[in-house]
């Protein structure tokens, strides 16, 4: 819990320090009457040793709460709570931040239910999904052995898992100065006995020689693979055999292909 002000000095209340030394300046507050999402601007200094540009690039602070007081700085039990709401877009300049704060209304816009599609919509691992990536068959340790580029790297401990088991799985950073992150895997390519690993997105600290890590196995969410490699059809979680876009030219034949498969 982070405390900030536009004010000259520093304030205090709810067991918080609001820090004048940041740079703040926050934009006015809109509200409307409809369901349309309010945001507000708060522009800061990259100067605060709490809020730096790798922690923002790191996505440390994606969709924070956020809290905006009216206050009186000579007696702050004399104050307003006028927004509450959570960290949108963040723009980034060379030595400031511009941060987006959406009223609670964005909530409302956020996709609820399941989706009727032919791929698994569970995440794997999880209670619908059911498989334990704690078991020795679905997860590995490791360290990287050496950097090939910003977001790959040969890896050693990953002996006797055939290329691409990792594949959309994950990766957790237990050393180094990723340490504690977690990072989706793009690809896990094996030759000579020795393990490529690609992460989707570079990480924003350097990787190094020696970096520990934890591996997950991945999932494609087609049904084959959750067959083949979890043993997991029964919570399959998605609706393979519904017709696909094909269906609606379709015409009739006398010879089959009325089966609901691809033509």
């Amino acid at each position: 819990m982070l405390g900030f002000t536009d004010h000259d000095r520093a304030l205090d209340f709810d067991e918080t320090s609001f820090e004048p030394e940041s740079g703040l300046t926050a934009s006015e507050i809109r509200s409307g009457t409809d369901l349309s999402v309010d945001a507000q601007d708060a522009e800061g200094v990259l100067t605060s040793d709490r809020i730096t540009e790798t922690d923002i690039l790191d996505g440390r602070w994606d969709n924070a709460e956020v809290e905006v007081w009216r206050v009186n700085w000579a007696d702050t039990s004399q104050r307003v709570l006028m927004r509450r709401g959570a960290i949108g877009q963040i723009r980034r300049g060379r030595l400031s931040f511009v941060a987006e704060v959406r009223s609670l209304a964005h909530v409302l816009g956020q996709t609820v239910g399941r989706t009727f599609q032919a791929t698994c919509d569970a995440a794997l691992g999880d209670a619908r999904c059911g498989v334990n990536l704690e078991a020795s068959s679905f997860r590995g340790t490791g360290t990287v052995e050496a950097v090939l580029r910003d977001r790959s790297f040969y890896a050693t401990g990953l002996v006797g898992f055939p290329a691409g088991w990792f594949m959309h799985g994950t990766l957790t950073w237990t050393s180094g100065a990723n340490a504690g992150r977690v990072a989706e895997i793009a690809s896990h390519d094996v030759s000579d006995g020795i393990a490529t690993i690609a992460l989707l997105m570079a990480p924003v600290r350097g990787l190094a020689e020696g970096d520990g890590f934890t591996i997950h196995a991945g999932c494609d969410k087609r049904i084959e693979t959750c067959g083949a490699k979890f043993a997991n059809v029964p919570n399959f979680r998605g609706f393979p055999h519904i017709p696909g876009q094909d269906a609606v030219i379709r015409y009739a034949t006398k010879d089959g292909g009325h089966s609901g498969g691809v033509l």
